[in-house]
C-alpha cells in the first residue's frame, strides 16, 4: 500500500529556500512517477515538477524552472523538492503525488497523494 507523507514546509522570506520531503512508503518499484503539485487558496491544484524514479525523466512547470529541483533517494523511498529564490506567489499547500508508469501534469491522473505541507513566503 502506497502512503505519502510530506514534510519541510514553513514560513520563509522572499528569496529564501526550503526543501520539502516526501516519504513514499510502499513505492517499491522504479516504475513509479513521483510529482509535486501545489494549491493556493481559491485556486486549482497546479503541477510543479515530476520525476520518473528511474531518473530518466524530469519535468518542471515554467513558473518554477531554474528555481526548484526534484530529486529522489530510491534506497530511502524519499522524494525531495528543493525550492530556491522563493517568491510570495509560491505560497501554497504543496502535495506529493505518485502514479505507476508514465508521468502526467494532470493532478487527476495521480491515485496516490500526501496530506500536504504549507509553504508561506512572506516578509
Amino acid at each position: 500500500q502506497v502512503q505519502l507523507v510530506e514534510s519541510g514546509g514553513g514560513l520563509v522570506q522572499p528569496g529564501g529556500s526550503l526543501r520539502l520531503s516526501c516519504d513514499a512508503s510502499g513505492v517499491t518499484s522504479s516504475s513509479y512517477t513521483m510529482a509535486w503539485f501545489r494549491q493556493a487558496p481559491g485556486k486549482e491544484r497546479d503541477f510543479i515538477a515530476l520525476m520518473h524514479l528511474t531518473g530518466v525523466m524530469t519535468l518542471y512547470a515554467d513558473s518554477v524552472k531554474g528555481r526548484f529541483t526534484i530529486s529522489r533517494d530510491n534506497a530511502k523511498n524519499m522524494v525531495y523538492l528543493q525550492m530556491n529564490s522563493l517568491k510570495p506567489e509560491d505560497t501554497a499547500v504543496y502535495y506529493c503525488a505518485g502514479k505507476r508508469y508514465s508521468g502526467s501534469t494532470t493532478y487527476s491522473d495521480y491515485p496516490y497523494w500526501g496530506q500536504g505541507t504549507q509553504v508561506t513566503v512572506s516578509s
